[in-house]
């Protein structure tokens, strides 16, 4: 079909936020022209893409399909024209990477200090999500590239660049309200006290759950969470009994102890990935080479 890019365009902002002011407001032409643009790419495609009434705008599912693939494109060409007009240290452009804020916290803070102290005119944007999310923003072509926690149910296996470390999950818990630490406990045995853990949004959750279903366990937490420092705190003062990766324990203290478990607790990874439909931007590129890089993914789980 010939259809005139910009007519897509305006798609992608109507249908990312769902509004016609707000879509007009952003590309700077009249809300009556934004209508128009949807009626003339509806009458080419022969379909309606949108819901209308009076209090809200809805995709029809033609419309989400067309998103689909029409906003990873979107997101490329606006990647290339930045590429192209950026004038930053040896022609780099802006680094933007996904990752969570666990990771970003406790692993990406000295590399990023050391890319920006290679290239301090370059732009740095990181964009906080579960590690799950991170994977569907780089689909998108929104981030360069993304640091995650992996096994990653999301994630094909193709995209991974590099295995930047490995890591062992474990539970942990204060001593005088869960004097364990003379024991091995089961996870069967485990499993009768209040766990603490990241909500169902994160790999950390999606790992556990299928762990202990292994055993022929339903894992049904006390209390699930978005943050692995707060699990912390509550575990310090005897809510519960945390499940967290063992690089969030800077140091041993005496309010939280490592509950050992009689079953093996596999390791994980923490990777990073890129597009491998999508070119990698240099940025991304001088980035990658500053991570470490250890063994391969585990594919114990």
């Amino acid at each position: 079909m010939d259809i005139n890019y910009e007519l897509y365009k305006v798609f992608y902002h109507v249908a990312s936020s769902l509004s016609f002011s707000e879509a007009s407001r952003k590309l700077f032409i009249s809300q009556s022209a934004v209508s128009q643009s949807i009626k003339t790419l509806e009458k080419k495609l022969e379909q309606p893409l949108f819901i209308r009434s009076t209090k809200k705008v809805q995709l029809t599912s033609a419309g989400q399909l067309l998103l689909k693939h029409i906003e990873p494109a979107i997101n490329l060409i606006e990647r290339g024209e930045q590429q192209l007009t950026d004038s930053g240290t040896l022609g780099l452009c802006q680094l933007h990477i996904g990752a969570s804020d666990t990771i970003c916290r406790y692993f990406l803070v000295p590399y990023l200090k050391q890319f920006h102290e290679k290239f301090p005119q370059v732009p740095i944007k990181v964009t906080n999500a579960t590690s799950l999310s991170c994977v569907e923003l780089l689909s998108q072509g929104k981030v360069d590239l993304i640091v995650s926690n992996y096994p990653n149910s999301r994630m094909d296996s193709s995209c991974i660049r590099k295995t930047v470390a490995s890591f062992q999950d474990v539970f942990i818990a204060n001593p005088a309200s869960f004097p364990l630490e003379q024991k091995e406990i089961s996870f069967c045995e485990l499993n009768q006290y209040p766990i603490l853990m990241l909500d169902q949004k994160s790999t950390t959750s999606e790992f556990l759950h299928n762990l202990f279903l292994r055993y022929q366990l339903e894992l049904v937490p006390e209390m699930e969470l978005s943050s692995n420092d707060l699990l912390i705190d509550l575990a310090k003062i005897g809510i519960g009994i945390a499940f967290i990766p063992d690089y969030c324990l800077f140091e041993p203290t005496p309010e939280l102890y490592i509950v050992r478990t009689r079953e093996t607790m596999p390791r994980r990874q923490i990777i990073a990935a890129v597009n491998s439909g999508l070119p990698v931007s240099p940025s991304a590129e001088e980035f990658l080479k500053l991570l470490p890089e250890t063994a391969g993914p585990s594919s114990e789980l």
